[in-house]
């Protein structure tokens, strides 16, 4: 039998997607499949497409024609060409016509939420591409069923999941509480882009409740983004006991020295943050969107996605309730062991593979 050749395609690199197809990439390869990432070129500097034993075609920054010209190229000869996201199936979409093409898996990770021209684009987009594809894999339901909506033909949920933190992470380290600034207060953790839709507006509203607490919570937020800047004018306007700290590479430390993890997003199908707070064993607060219900289960508190005073609410009692914090990071680490492995992942995304290459 002849070996197996898939081409990976990464469009805008966020940081599930990119994760997801370096442990897919690595996965494949141990099982003799030979793998091209087609990922800008920033993205194989962070996960190291090359080390997973990939070879890696660099694409040109989104709408440059050249980048769909390099995607038709790299699938000469493929059997399959899985796209993940959005912009990488458009991509793929356009790279992949002829008779000879081959099948086109796309991965649906998330979902944005554009009005007026921009989310009629986006429609457009997303009908055009699922009808490209052969095969349309979806990370929650929510999506599987929005894909359908779309026109896919073949739609199913993927059970997907990102690597764990490498190497052993410490709870409560106290020499990150205090490069943080809360050795003797509580800290909060949010982690993501700084953009519209992640609901850090309705956070610093929540924040501006935690000021009034004594000993006063820290809220700690890692990430970068067009939000920053007017973030931190209310940061300091408010006098707001808040600090942002930018993209961070030691992310899984800083929350495990968490007393609380918060995830304040419009919408999210498989939290990094939340995967990764779960495992730790660390508190969640989370907004009950999209596949966040059915990632954490009864292992996090939710609330309504743009509700201040009730984010504010359950985060203050969490702090007043010790016993109850033990138990939601019990349960945590219960409902994660409940996750696909990455290994079972692969083996699913392989199968579909199989079946589309008629082996």
């Amino acid at each position: 039998m002849t070996q197996l050749r898939t081409v990976q395609v990464v469009g805008g690199g966020s940081a599930g997607s990119s994760a997801h197809v370096r442990s897919l990439a690595s996965g494949l390869v141990a099982r003799g499949v030979r793998v091209t990432v087609c990922a800008p070129a920033e993205l194989d500097r962070v996960y190291d497409y090359i080390g997973a034993g990939a070879h890696f075609v660099p694409l040109p920054r989104f709408g440059d024609p050249a980048a769909v010209t390099a995607v038709r190229n790299a699938s000469i000869g493929a059997d399959i060409v899985h796209a993940h996201g959005l912009h990488a199936s458009v991509r793929a979409a356009l790279a992949l016509t002829g008779d000879a093409r081959a099948p086109l898996v796309t991965t649906w990770h998330s979902r944005s939420h554009l009005d007026g021209a921009r989310g009629g684009v986006q429609r457009l987009l997303e009908r055009r591409t699922v009808r490209a594809a052969t095969v349309v894999l979806a990370t929650s339901s929510e999506l599987v069923d929005r894909a359908r909506r779309r026109g896919a033909r073949d739609a199913r949920l993927a059970p997907v999941t990102v690597p764990a933190a490498r190497g052993p992470v410490c709870l409560h380290d106290g020499k990150a509480r205090a490069e943080l600034g809360a050795v003797d207060r509580p800290l909060l953790m949010a982690v993501g882009a700084l953009e519209r839709g992640r609901g850090y507006r309705t956070l610093l509203d929540a924040a501006r409740v935690w000021r009034d607490l004594d000993p006063q919570p820290l809220l700690v937020i890692a990430g970068e983004g067009r939000e920053r800047a007017f973030l931190q004018r209310r940061i300091a306007d408010e006098e707001l006991p808040v600090r942002i700290i930018g993209r961070r590479d030691d992310v899984a430390e800083l929350l495990a020295a968490a007393d609380i993890a918060v995830l304040p997003s419009r919408w999210e199908a498989r939290s990094l943050l939340a995967q990764e707070a779960l495992r730790l064993g660390v508190p969640l607060v989370a907004t009950a969107v999209g596949g966040v219900p059915e990632l954490v289960g009864d292992a996090a508190e939710l609330v309504p996605y743009g509700d201040s005073a009730a984010l504010a609410a359950t985060v203050r009692a969490l702090l007043d309730d010790v016993e109850r914090r033990m138990d939601l990071g019990a349960a945590g680490r219960v409902q994660a062991g409940t996750w696909p492995t990455e290994d079972e992942t692969v083996a699913h995304v392989l199968s579909v593979y199989d079946e589309l290459a008629g082996r």
